[in-house]
């Protein structure tokens, strides 16, 4: 059978097939082969249904569709690339098995603009819910995390510098509320996402009385999208996916860097495990966190690959053309990939990590991170306000450093010689008092207030984002059930028609 190309004479340039032909038919036959098929099956049942093709001219089109479906690993016809693209090849078989004017109905009342358009939806909609349970597993395993060390007091920092006592669960909750927006984020794109292209045409609808609803809903679609015109137009979900990804694994990454500079060795709050870590060639002491620092570079990548489709679509005619088709696209897969990447890797780094809870205090009680609370004693026992006692601590903590002292190290008669020095009173603390100013644990375990560090506090926080991460998993386990069940009926539909 000779190769048609509308009115165009010659075959593709060698280019054209090398770099662009070849490359996108290799991708669809390992992403899109059955995308096509499925999609070419709701349209054919509904040709049908509407009385636009004759039941047994679709009946002929379905089974040499099912017949190429069975054949995805080892499809038994030739793929050419002179033909443009992989829906042009089926199209060509379905020809040969039938007729042009058997086979050559299928495409009534369709453009490979409107195809090309629900593919891209119907296979990022697959790979968004498997993020979605990987993202989920990711916050699953970072709850446990803190709920095993809500007694786990460390150096709250702020400018990497030891700020006051909190505790490891509680910077848990912190990081857990962070990615508890980015999955918001991420998981608003369904919206956008699952609606249906299918019927907008090339960009102008059709003059056949197609019934979009019916298409959408055995394609497991929300609805179809409104305007055939944006039908072809619009990729502005694949921004919306990147920017959602990117903005996710900026958290991943600073979290990551925490946990990356708690273990080194002069912190030595935790340890990952063997399994995530490398070793030197010739410096057999090194434990390096190549996970974690993976975790920390995707991020880039994320924001590269938001920037590439952005970029793509700008200034670009709102109408269909390869500009946003293809090259917008091109690295929307990728990015996909490599947040999966990201997210498993952080997962893994974490799910076994080990937390040295007595190198934490340990820390806590000497490095002055409970020294704001020493100015709070201050205030409540001796009547005085907080910008006076700032004065004294300050002092007393200067004093400390030009002696090479530390925290644990402050004397009741030190604090009251500054006392007397700055504002002429003697402390009525006691030892008691200055014993209990600092101490990390009852520093950390006092701060009751909403949002505050106390283990009973933190564990409604944690309630909170637990609650909130299994509505979450339920709504994602609703959506994936929504699209099986989708394409469970459009088979059961396909055997009912052809039996």
């Amino acid at each position: 059978m000779a190769i048609q190309r509308g009115k165009i004479k010659k075959a593709p340039a060698k280019e054209i097939v090398d770099y662009l032909i070849r490359p996108a038919i290799a991708s669809d036959l390992q992403r899109s082969y059955q995308t096509f098929l499925d999609i070419n099956k709701a349209h054919v049942l509904m040709l049908a249904k509407q009385g636009i093709i004759e039941k047994e001219v679709a009946k002929q089109i379905l089974q040499v569709t099912q017949e190429i479906a069975s054949m995805q690993d080892n499809p038994q016809f030739e793929i050419i690339p002179d033909v443009e693209d992989l829906y042009f090849n089926f199209e060509r078989y379905l020809i040969k098995r039938t007729s042009l004017e058997v086979g050559g109905q299928q495409h009534t009342a369709r453009s490979r603009n409107d195809m090309f358009a629900t593919q891209i939806r119907y296979d990022a909609r697959r790979v968004f819910l498997e993020l979605c349970q990987h993202f989920n597993t990711l916050r699953r395993n970072f709850l446990q995390l803190a709920r095993n060390n809500t007694d786990a007091v460390i150096s709250g920092y702020t400018h990497l510098q030891p700020s006051e006592p909190i505790t490891l669960a509680h910077y848990c909750s912190a990081v857990l509320n962070a990615m508890s927006r980015d999955y918001e984020r991420l998981s608003h794109v369904w919206t956008t996402i699952n609606q249906c292209p299918l019927g907008g045409g090339s960009m102008g609808s059709t003059t056949f009385n197609i019934d979009r609803h019916y298409t959408s809903e055995l394609l497991g679609f929300d609805k179809p999208l409104e305007n055939s015109l944006d039908c072809v137009a619009g990729r502005d979900f694949a921004l919306e996916m990147t920017a959602a990804m990117s903005m996710a694994t900026l958290t991943f990454g600073r979290i990551a860097m925490d946990l990356t500079i708690w273990a080194t060795p002069e912190y030595g709050y935790l340890e990952v495990d063997d399994s995530v870590a490398g070793c030197s060639s010739i410096m057999l002491q090194k434990k390096n966190p190549i996970g974690l620092e993976h975790v920390r570079a995707k991020a880039a990548h994320q924001e590269a690959f938001y920037v590439s489709i952005c970029t793509g679509m700008k200034n670009v005619p709102y109408m269909h053309c390869r500009d946003i088709s293809s090259e917008s696209m091109r690295y929307f897969w990728t990015a996909m990939t490599e947040f999966m990447q990201d997210t498993d890797l952080l997962n893994v780094s974490i799910k076994d990590i080990k937390v040295n809870k007595e190198r934490m205090i340990d820390c806590a009680r000497r490095n002055f991170c409970t020294v704001t609370e020493l100015a709070n004693y201050l205030v409540r026992i001796d009547k005085i306000s907080f910008r006076e006692a700032h004065e004294i601590v300050a002092d007393v903590v200067g004093y400390l450093n030009e002696k090479h002292l530390l925290a644990d190290q402050i004397s009741l008669s030190e604090l009251d010689m500054f006392c007397q020095k700055l504002f002429n009173f003697s402390t009525k603390m006691t030892e008691q008092d200055l014993k209990a100013a600092l101490d990390p644990v009852k520093n950390a375990q006092s701060k009751t207030c909403m949002g505050g560090s106390a283990s009973a506090e933190v564990n409604r926080q944690l309630d909170v984002i637990e609650q909130q991460l299994q509505e979450d998993e339920a709504v994602c386990q609703t959506r994936l059930a929504h699209v099986e069940a989708a394409k469970q009926k459009l088979e059961d539909t396909v055997k009912a028609f052809l039996a």
